[in-house]
This record gives structure tokens, sequence and C-alpha cells, in this order.
């Protein structure tokens, strides 16, 4: 389930398609409150198309990683259980994704050890999303969790052997990160034997979407549309977005992000050119573009909003999703672990 040394970063997603028994995926979510559009564009649908192309899944529900910026963890269980319906409604099918939580799979936790020891404090300190999160954290200061976040991912993929990573590219620096370690690991302890593959990095077509308030679409921020949200709370929160004073409306992402977000969020739910919305909307001004936004972004959600309705009121549903996922993650994890032990020499005694 490996890719050799020295692949590209970036993926194919030709390749991929033509060959998905080759790759398997790790992705997931930190369960800090429900999903939104900006995740379903940006990782959800594609989640959804790689495990149905057959691209084996992996999907963690982080929550150890949501202290890694807050003073206080919040509703972690019932956040969890929001992400986890979240991706159910999106598609996620558990007979072919492992879905399961961090805190279920210790040996998972443990790689972090010796992963901890092929990374300098310099490359953590110079990692741009670690610097991002602080900044949007609000927090005085950095914690270790947070310093090492990108080294607590490296142990999220590497753990199943994951060589395929759906991300936006702000994400790309952790997925660099990961193949560093997997790098070190084999040079440094393994002579040189391929223990771990490079994983690659599978970019979205919609990397960053941005919020009603003009910055980027986020949970903590409370500028998103959430998957679960009514049709009457989309159509309140887009009617919020922030555009600009022209009337005629067009796609322009440097000179006018407010209005061509609301374009390229029409577009991707219609499966058009940004500019053919535009072109659709032409002097009808905001107004216009933001009821065309409410009414396409509701219909798309629409079935998504039924599925997990459904998900929600079977009792019971998603702790037995998470049990399962986590034996079956613990399994592959404590055989990594031991593989990695005995590189080591710590199987000896």
């Amino acid at each position: 389930m490996t890719l050799t040394l020295e692949t590209p970063l970036l993926a194919d997603p030709a390749q991929v398609a033509a060959d998905p028994s080759r790759y398997r995926v790790l992705t997931g979510d930190r369960p800090t409150g429900p999903l939104h559009l900006g995740h379903y564009f940006g990782t959800l649908l594609n989640r959804v198309r790689l495990q149905r192309q057959g691209v084996e899944t992996f999907l963690v529900v982080a929550d150890y990683q949501v202290i890694t910026d807050r003073l206080s963890p919040g509703e972690i269980a019932a956040n969890v259980r929001e992400v986890v319906l979240d991706n159910l409604a999106a598609g996620i099918d558990p007979s072919s994704t492992t879905v399961f939580a961090h805190s279920s799979v210790p040996a998972l936790n443990q790689l972090l050890l010796p992963f901890l020891s092929l990374t300098t404090v310099a490359e953590l300190q110079r990692n741009p999303t670690v610097k991002d999160e602080a900044a949007a954290s609000g927090l005085g200061s950095v914690s270790g969790l947070l310093l090492t976040y990108p080294v607590h991912q490296a142990a999220d993929i590497l753990f199943c052997h994951g060589n395929l990573v759906p991300v936006g590219d702000d994400q790309l620096p952790h997925v660099e990160q990961t193949r560093l370690v997997a790098r070190r690991f084999n040079e440094r302890y393994a002579g040189g034997r391929a223990v771990f593959g490079e994983p690659q990095a599978l970019l979205s077509p919609a990397p960053r979407l941005l919020g009603v308030d003009g910055r980027k679409m986020s949970k903590s921020r409370g500028n998103a549309i959430a998957l679960k949200a009514t049709a009457d709370e989309t159509a309140r929160l887009i009617r919020r977005s922030v555009t600009d004073a022209r009337r005629d409306i067009s796609y322009d992402p440097a000179g006018r992000p407010g209005v061509s977000s609301l374009v390229e969020i029409a577009a991707l739910c219609l499966g058009v050119a940004p500019e053919e919305v535009a072109a659709q909307v032409g002097g009808g001004g905001s107004a216009l573009l933001k009821a065309l936004v409410t009414d396409v972004v509701n219909e798309e959600l629409r079935p998504v909003r039924e599925r997990r309705a459904a998900f929600a009121a079977e009792p019971g549903l998603v702790s037995s999703l998470l049990r399962d996922g986590a034996e079956r993650a613990t399994a592959i994890a404590e055989a990594t672990l031991a593989d990695v032990q005995d590189v080591l020499g710590m199987s000896a005694y």
C-alpha cells in the first residue's frame, strides 16, 4: 500500500482514478463544531468521490487535536457525533471507509514519540499552518501540542500507510512534513529500507471558500454555512455576506473577493464555470446574486440535510460506527507500531 519514495508532492487525479487500488486515503476533521459548506466542497465531496472510485479510506475524527489551540475542550463528545453525522450525510459509507476517533487508538498516538525525534523545533516553528492556527486562536503563546500538530498529522497518515491525502492548499505544509518524517525514518533508522512511503496531496477544486464576513470560512469564526443549517438559516447567512457597491457582477477573486466567493459557491452547486454564473446575474447586483446563491445552496444541501436527519434519528448509530472503526484502526496501528519498534530494536525485550 505504499508508493515509492521521491514521489511528487501533488497526486494526479487521473492516475488515482485509473488505478485506485494503489492508494489508501487518510483524511479527517477536528470536532470543534458542525462541518460547513467549505468542508463540503473542499474535502467531503473529494472523500466521497475517492471512496466511490474504490480507494481505501480512513477518516479520523481528531478529538485530541481540539485542544491544540483552545483553552477549553468544549463539547467534544457532542461535536464528534456532529462531525460523523455530517460525513455520513455527505455520502461517507462506513462499510468501505474506516471512521474512528484519535483517542480510541493509543498505538497511533504512540507513533508521535519516534516521529518527534525526526523533526526539529525550527522546522515546526516555520510551518505556516501552525503560524496561521496560532494567529487565529488569539492565544498569547503557542502550546507544545500546537507546535507539534504537524507531527501528529504525520502519525495519522503513516499509521495506516496512507499515501493519498485530500487537502486544501493551506494544508500542503503538513503533507510535506509527513513526507519528511517518512524519508528520515527510512534513512536514519531503517537503513534506507522503505518502511514508510511518501504520501501525496490531492488538491480540492475549491480549496478555500470565504465566509459571510469575507474571511476564510471557519467554524471558529462563526462565518460559515453549516451543513445542518435550515433553509431559512442559510438564507439569513447569505444575506449577510460581504460584497461591494458595484451593481454589475463579475468573477474577480483578487479584486472582488466577496462577490467572487458567492459566484464560486453558486458555480460549484450548479456544476458550471464561475464566469457563467457572473454572466447570468449580470447587472442584477448583489441582491440577485445572493438570491441565486441561496436557492442553489439550499437545493444542493437538501438531500444532505434529509440524510443527516435520518442518521441522527438512529440511536446508537454513531457510537457503533466509531467502535467498529476503532477496532480496525487499532489493529493496523498496533502492527505499524510493532514494525517501528522492531526497526528501533525495541522488540528484543
